[in-house]
């Protein structure tokens, strides 16, 4: 697992150690932002269920102006800062050692540009998620909520919690659904 592109490019991430996390491939995280390059840049970017911090840090990497990383493992924010120190990138970083549902309220921006969250698959956690974004300020009709999910996950609910999908990427074992707000 690496850095693929920007200021840390091709320096070498590590992993928390077991069985908790299952980082994203290198391969996909190319894919993913291949699709966001025009939208890095300049942004705040948050990521959610954050394991060894590897989007947020390629999102820092190539030009976010910050990021937001949240994991409630001790291993895991262990490795999130080991990981933005051998970076170089955390000056640019907030980590919240806390559950979701708590960090939310604990992010103090005016915007977020990205919201990026990889749940346990198959457990609920992105529709408990989805429901909470919907009640922060800091989620725009311009905000993209991005979903990295099992390909049977169900999103059926999105219209409810006023969400709708701008795109929904396949790979052979998962998928990233893009979300938005509706506009109101």
């Amino acid at each position: 697992m690496r850095v693929i592109a920007g200021t840390a490019r091709s320096l070498p991430l590590k992993a928390p150690e077991g069985l908790d996390t299952r980082p994203t491939t290198d391969r996909i995280k190319e894919t993913l932002f291949n699709m966001l390059q025009g939208d890095i840049p300049g942004s705040v970017f948050v990521d959610l269920f954050s394991g060894s911090g590897a989007i947020g840090i390629e999102a820092l990497s190539r030009g976010a102006v910050k990021a937001y990383f949240v994991d409630n493992s001790p291993k895991a924010v262990s490795c999130i800062q080991q990981n933005l120190t051998f970076t170089k990138t955390e000056d640019r970083a907030i980590v919240l050692k806390q559950d979701v549902g708590s960090a939310l309220s604990s992010i103090y921006e005016k915007k977020v540009d990205i919201i990026f969250m990889d749940p346990p698959y198959n457990c609920g956690h992105e529709k408990n998620v989805l429901a909470m974004l919907r009640g922060m300020r800091y989620v725009t009709e311009e905000t993209m909520i991005i979903v990295e999910a099992s390909l049977e996950t169900d999103f059926s609910y999105l219209e409810e919690l006023g969400f709708f999908i701008v795109k929904d990427k396949h790979y052979k074992t998962n998928r990233h659904v893009f979300i938005q707000r509706i506009a109101e």
